[in-house]
């Protein structure tokens, strides 16, 4: 059955900094949701952020009535209460540090024993424990043209998923790529079977796909000894090749169409089979139309197909940003929702149900976005507005997951009735205490 859960903000961090929670987002209180990741216990992670920027502040001489950014990582039973939270990013009270210093679009993976690895791009990664209590490990790398200069920072990966197996899925950065300042996600990369990450040892990534090969720039300070490809650290000419680019665009007439392009998150099909979105350059005058591929890639890097059956215009991911794709690996599906629809496909690529948002009864899907699929074979869906969570069971047969996702809105929106007499919000922010709160 469809269950919805709201995603709860801490009493005594609004009280701490006396947060109107009836003002408008511009003035008040803006609530973003990162990434959802579903441990096999049936616990559920949402890391989020929560950010006041008022240029008029009333008192500058109050902390509490100060700006503020926190990052937010909250733990969530089976039943979705919440049980640990743990804040980052903005300084502790007594002005020191967090161990976490950014927060932004962050990635979410559990690893096999259960710790949370956190991931930033250009490539900063952090173990935390699984009850959120403390930072086990923190490889970081700075971004920035200092950063640049000095080739400083320890990095690890900008994002990681897990394989059914415990593999890990990882993209990782480099310098020095074409004419492009800074680091750029660029390696599509797979851990060896039996490797693990653990604090104080990073497990090698052994490259498998790289999307762009213009790396003439690079020199010996660009090469990351934990990211290889033929025994040795991927750079210059050593890395995989034909190019990501390259292999997408061979099947088009436009090849020049993804010059330049950008690297989504990978999501795991399997032990061995990988999507890996790719999406062409994004403009300020409008993308709808514009080419993007789920390539399907093999453990050794080659494109094996495509998820099938999108049409660049009508059914285009660049309405509204939505570039997630989600698989659940341990039955082969893969799913993508943007604003013009919900579609899933199985592990060959052919497109095995489509939920069209045109439908009345599915138009409640563009205020969502499909955030993970959990090891059960749910999907996790975030209202972007409402701050609420739903989780949708697929049945088995695809052909029958208009149905399920139809009853989903349904009960979500008797569910969600009952959850506001329980919680009282205000301006969809659900303020709750019973939460354990850790600092880091």
């Amino acid at each position: 059955m469809a269950h919805t859960f709201p995603l709860t903000l801490p009493a005594s961090m609004v009280a701490a900094h006396r947060v109107d929670l009836t003002a408008k987002p511009a003035e008040g209180l803006r609530v973003a949701v990162f990434d959802v990741a579903a441990a096999p216990s049936g616990e559920t992670y949402v890391l989020y952020g929560a950010r006041r920027y008022r240029t008029s502040i009333p008192s500058g001489d109050d902390p509490a009535e100060r700006n503020f950014t926190y990052g937010i990582i909250s733990r969530y039973a089976p039943d979705g209460s919440p049980s640990d939270t743990a804040l980052f990013a903005q300084p502790h009270p007594d002005g020191s540090p967090s161990a976490i210093p950014e927060a932004g679009d962050m990635t979410l993976a559990i690893l096999p024993d259960g710790t949370v690895a956190l991931s930033e791009k250009p490539g900063s990664t952090f173990l935390i424990s699984a009850d959120l209590s403390r930072v086990l490990e923190a490889w970081r790398l700075p971004f920035g043209y200092s950063a640049e200069e000095t080739a400083s920072g320890d990095p690890y990966a900008a994002s990681l998923s897990v394989t059914p197996s415990g593999r890990l899925l990882g993209v990782t950065s480099e310098y020095g790529l074409s004419n492009w300042a800074g680091a750029r996600p660029n390696i599509v990369a797979l851990s060896e079977p039996g490797s693990t990450l653990i604090p104080g040892a990073k497990a090698t990534l052994r490259a498998i796909a790289s999307l762009d090969n213009r790396a003439s720039r690079q020199t010996d300070a660009d090469l990351r000894p934990h990211v290889r490809f033929r025994e040795a650290p991927v750079g210059r000419d050593n890395r995989p090749s034909p190019s990501l680019a390259e292999l997408v665009s061979s099947s088009t007439a436009r090849p020049h169409d993804y010059c330049d392009c950008t690297l989504g998150r990978p999501a795991p099909l399997g032990d061995d089979l990988f999507v890996v979105p790719v999406f062409s350059p994004i403009y300020r005058s409008g993308n709808r139309g514009a080419p993007f591929t789920f390539a399907l890639l093999d453990d050794h890097g080659r494109m094996t197909g495509r998820l099938e059956g999108l049409d660049p215009y009508k059914d285009s991911p660049y309405t509204g940003f939505c570039f997630s794709v989600v698989a659940d690996p341990h039955r082969k599906r893969a799913f993508h929702l943007n604003r013009y629809g919900l579609y899933a496909w199985s592990a060959d690529g052919r497109l095995r149900a489509v939920m069209s948002t045109q439908d009345k009864a599915l138009k409640a899907l563009t205020h969502f976005a499909l955030m993970a699929c959990t090891p059960a074979g749910e999907l996790l869906l975030v209202h972007r507005k409402q701050n609420l969570l739903l989780r949708v069971p697929v049945p088995e047969d695809l052909c029958e997951l208009p149905s399920a996702v139809e009853a989903a809105l349904r009960t979500y929106g008797t569910q969600r009735t009952a959850l506001k007499k329980r919680f009282a919000p205000v301006g969809w922010h659900w303020v709750e205490e019973s939460a354990r709160i850790h600092r880091f």
